[in-house]
C-alpha cells in the first residue's frame, strides 16, 4: 500500500468509523422471475375457477389450458396451438372458447352473429336455425360456442378475459426485462475482459 492510499484509507476510516466498504444487505424486492412465477400461478387459479363455475366442453387438462392461454396472448394461430397440444384444432377451439378467448375472427360468420344470439337465446333448435341460414348444424353449432363464450364472459364483466390478459402482457415484458438485463450483463462482463486484456 502506497502513501497516498494510506492517506485515503485513513480518512475513510475517520469518516465512516469502519475500515470495510462492504454495506449491509436489505432484503431484495421479488425479482422479475419471482414475478412472472406468480403470474402462471394466477393463470392456473383462473382456469380451476372457471372449471369450477363453467361447463367445460373441452376435455384438455388444466396443464393443456394452460398453454394455451399463454400461447393465445402470443399471437400463436389456432393450427400452431393445436400442433403444440398434439391435439385437433376444433378440440383446441372448444378449450379456448371454454376460457373466453374469443378471436375477432371467431365472430367472422356467414351469417348475422347478432341473429344468431336472439335465436339461441329463444332456446330455437340447431336444425331450425340451420335451416333459416340455408347452412348445415355443424356450423351453426361452432359459431353457437362463440355466442355462448361471449355471452359468459359478457355475465362476468370480461374478468377472466380481461386478467389473463394484464397478466400474460406482464409476463411478457418480465421475460423480455430480463433476457435484455441478463444480456447487458454479458456486454458488460465482455467488455471488462476486453480492457483487462488491452492493459
Amino acid at each position: 500500500m502506497d502513501e497516498k492510499t494510506a492517506e485515503l484509507r485513513d480518512i475513510f476510516i475517520d469518516a465512516t468509523g469502519s475500515d470495510t466498504v462492504t454495506e449491509s444487505q436489505e432484503e431484495s424486492p421479488g425479482t422479475l422471475a419471482d414475478e412472472s412465477a406468480d403470474d402462471e400461478a394466477r393463470v392456473r387459479e383462473l382456469i380451476a375457477t372457471m372449471r369450477e363455475r363453467y361447463e367445460f366442453a373441452s376435455d384438455l387438462d388444466d396443464e393443456d389450458l394452460e398453454t394455451i392461454v399463454r400461447l393465445y396472448h402470443e399471437d400463436a394461430a389456432d393450427e400452431q396451438i393445436a400442433a403444440e397440444l398434439q391435439a385437433d384444432e376444433e378440440e383446441m377451439f372448444d378449450a379456448r372458447m371454454d376460457l373466453h378467448l374469443v378471436r375477432e375472427s371467431d365472430r367472422d360468420a356467414p351469417f348475422g352473429m347478432e341473429l344468431l344470439r336472439s335465436m339461441y337465446v329463444e332456446n330455437i333448435p340447431l336444425e331450425e336455425i340451420a335451416d333459416q341460414f340455408g347452412t348445415d348444424e355443424a356450423t351453426v353449432a361452432h359459431y353457437v360456442e362463440v355466442v355462448e363464450a361471449d355471452m359468459e364472459s359478457t355475465r362476468a364483466n370480461d374478468r377472466f378475459r380481461d386478467e389473463f390478459a394484464e397478466l400474460l402482457s406482464d409476463a411478457d415484458l418480465a421475460g423480455g426485462l430480463t433476457d435484455e438485463a441478463h444480456e447487458d450483463g454479458l456486454r458488460e462482463a465482455t467488455e471488462d475482459m476486453e480492457t483487462d486484456v488491452s492493459f
